[in-house]
């Protein structure tokens, strides 16, 4: 389990990271979501030991995190660092005997994952010779090609087309189901909620909201659409019943917490007339978004 602990880390008197804190547990897949400049790239080089820490620590299964291992674990920087002029499948073999396997068994497990996105017609291209989503390929790749422990992965996503991503999520939920946790970065919401386990999201370096994607939507104003065989008019004369909007046969309410507020509505419609719908209208993830970073 990866653990941050207090976090911060200052450049001059510009604050980058502040007092930052969540848990990634072992088998789970956690977003970590946050505007440009948010501390999200600071907080993941503090992780891998790219960058010092002004204060706290990174803590891996539950003692702080040393050089040996960081080794064990798979990064995938901001800025790639692969090299543009060294073939493929030679520079995957070379990263893979840096993380302790043997020539052998890293060209299996390169010319494997190299095959599993498409590229195994390039093994002996050069990588500049690859279009950008191809490149990204062979760098998520390398980030996995030594068997990692824990995956610390910034816009793994970036530039990938849709097949791509289908491999990609393929090959972080094997990875999840043995265990490993995983930690990425993104900008595309929709696939965070669709991926993750839990969130975490950062703005101006402070964590603003964690926790699965379901308890951030509930944390949200949660609203409810009634749908009636007439117009919904009358609803503006309940009382304790805020309208949101009316479009005819259509009200979006806020009924408060609880299910009397509901209860009401329901027997006042059916007592109108027939009642099409009443349904719960959850926030999206990118409207708690927007909130919590304001």
């Amino acid at each position: 389990m990866l653990r941050i602990d207090g976090l911060t880390r200052r450049f001059g008197d510009t604050v980058a990271v502040n007092d930052v804190e969540f848990l990634v547990p072992r088998g789970t897949m956690t977003g970590f979501v946050g505007g440009n400049g948010a501390g999200k790239t600071t907080t993941m080089r503090m992780i891998m030991g790219v960058l010092q820490p002004t204060a706290g620590r990174v803590l891996w299964n539950g003692r702080e995190a040393t050089v040996a291992d960081r080794r064990t674990f798979g990064y995938m920087p901001e800025e790639r660092g692969l090299y543009p002029k060294q073939p493929v499948l030679d520079q995957l073999v070379y990263l893979g005997r840096l993380q302790g396997r043997s020539a052998a068994g890293a060209r299996r497990t390169a010319t494997d994952l190299l095959d599993r996105f498409g590229l195994g017609e390039r093994l002996d291209d050069k990588l500049e010779s690859l279009s950008l989503g191809n490149q990204q390929r062979v760098q998520i790749a390398a980030a996995v090609i030594g068997g990692p422990e824990l995956l610390v992965l910034d816009e793994p996503f970036s530039g990938l087309d849709p097949v791509a991503v289908d491999s990609m999520v393929d090959l972080l939920r094997e990875h999840t189901t043995r265990g490993v946790p995983v930690l990425f970065s993104s900008h595309q919401l929709d696939l965070v909620e669709r991926l993750c386990d839990q969130l975490v999201v950062l703005s101006r370096g402070r964590v603003v909201a964690r926790g699965t994607v379901d308890d951030l939507r509930r944390r949200g104003r949660v609203l409810h659409r009634l749908i009636v065989g007439g117009d919904a008019g009358w609803v503006r004369d309940l009382p304790g019943v805020h309208v949101v909007d009316v479009d005819g046969p259509t009200a979006l309410l806020d009924l408060g917490g609880g299910s009397a507020g509901t209860d009401a509505v329901l027997r006042e419609a059916m007592a109108r007339g027939s009642v099409r719908e009443l349904a719960e209208v959850v926030p999206t993830l990118s409207d708690i978004y927007r909130e919590v970073t304001v």
